[in-house]
């Protein structure tokens, strides 16, 4: 379902627009693991919490962070399906969770960071570790697989 919040200065959506946003999220998005359909909303709301994650620090792994970030790529795959004024309504907020994504992370080194799929070519700046934790050529455990040296851009707390 797409957000209808008029308070949040959005205009309601017709329930045309509204059936043609749910049936793009069907096409572009599918279910999740466990069976869970997604809605756009659902798709915006797990990229936002994965944002502010990131922002305050990453405690997972590598494989957890590609995992997490699948929302992202939901919403690209569902984003061309939608239609131009729910685009339009939810552009904005898409862009400043890319924006604030970005700020967030580092791009992997010697990498183009071209439009397409742009988010699993980053790293998060503040990664979270275990006291005492071995570290593989800098990275914290489960880390230690990325094809590169840690950048120094990328902080190492406990």
């Amino acid at each position: 379902m797409v957000r209808t919040d008029d308070s949040a200065g959005e205009t309601s959506l017709t329930p045309e627009e509204r059936a043609a946003a749910d049936s793009a999220v069907a096409t572009g998005a599918g279910r999740r693991a466990g069976g869970r359909p997604c809605t756009l909303d659902s798709l915006f709301a797990a990229w936002r919490g994965v944002v502010r994650e990131v922002e305050e620090g990453y405690a997972w792994c590598a494989p957890e962070f590609d995992d997490d970030i699948w929302c992202r790529s939901a919403l690209a795959g569902v984003w061309p399906l939608l239609p131009p004024r729910v685009r339009a309504m939810r552009g904005p907020e898409l862009d400043g969770l890319d924006a604030r994504f970005r700020v967030a992370t580092v791009p992997w080194p010697d990498q183009d960071e071209g439009p397409h799929q742009w988010w699993k070519r980053r790293v998060p700046r503040i990664l979270e570790s275990e006291e005492g934790e071995d570290r593989g050529q800098g990275w914290p455990q489960g880390w230690e697989m990325l094809p590169f040296p840690k950048p120094d851009s990328v902080h190492v707390v406990e």
